[in-house]
């Protein structure tokens, strides 16, 4: 006849009976999700991606995008119409190098346009925020006229940058091609737009 463990019996009288092994420590949360996250990066679960989306993607396009699936190496991302699925087109192949980074198995990415997303809270109010004070709102802004080309112009344009947003990156793209060709910037320097016949 087998013999219990000491801490598995107890004397009650001239009885010895048989009780249940004591309970294990409890095991702190933070520690049991710790682990469910680990074990859902090793097998690969979609879950794991969610909580890493918006640090992988960046906060501008996180709300934008979101995978929707992962099957044999294969991540499939949703993204809303428009500047955000082009976006994440372009930035596919680092979306990809961000993911094996992280340690996810991903070996293909691919990208289908899904209806919009919902803002999250805080993300609809930054761009409320910042399409509040963009220059070229006509709106908030005004209209004046543009000094080198003539045209009209919100207002906010010119207090940033003293001319229209046309005749700004006709500048920027003048001064790109001088810092590229140092010699030939001037002979290659598209003309200036002209203003209305008079």
């Amino acid at each position: 006849m087998a013999i219990a463990p000491s801490n598995q019996t107890q004397r009650r009288g001239d009885v010895s009976v048989l009780v249940p092994p004591p309970a294990a420590p409890a095991t702190p949360l933070s520690r049991c999700l710790g682990q469910i996250e680990r074990r859902w990066k090793q097998e690969g679960h979609l879950a794991s991606l969610w909580l890493a989306w918006p640090q992988l993607v960046g906060p501008q396009l996180a709300p934008h995008c979101r995978p929707l699936s992962l099957r044999g190496g294969t991540l499939l991302v949703g993204a809303a119409a428009g500047p955000w699925l082009q976006a994440l087109q372009y930035n596919r192949h680092r979306l990809l190098g961000s993911l094996r980074g992280a340690g996810f198995a991903v070996r293909e990415l691919r990208v289908q346009q899904q209806l919009p997303l919902a803002l999250p809270a805080p993300a609809a109010e930054i761009e409320a925020a910042s399409w509040a004070a963009h220059p070229s709102r006509v709106d908030v802004h005004g209209m004046v006229t543009c000094p080198c080309c003539a045209r009209p112009a919100p207002a906010g344009e010119l207090e940033r940058w003293g001319r229209c947003s046309f005749c700004q990156r006709d500048r920027f793209a003048e001064a790109a091609r001088a810092a590229l060709m140092p010699g030939q910037a001037s002979a290659a320097a598209k003309p200036s737009r002209a203003g209305p016949s008079q």
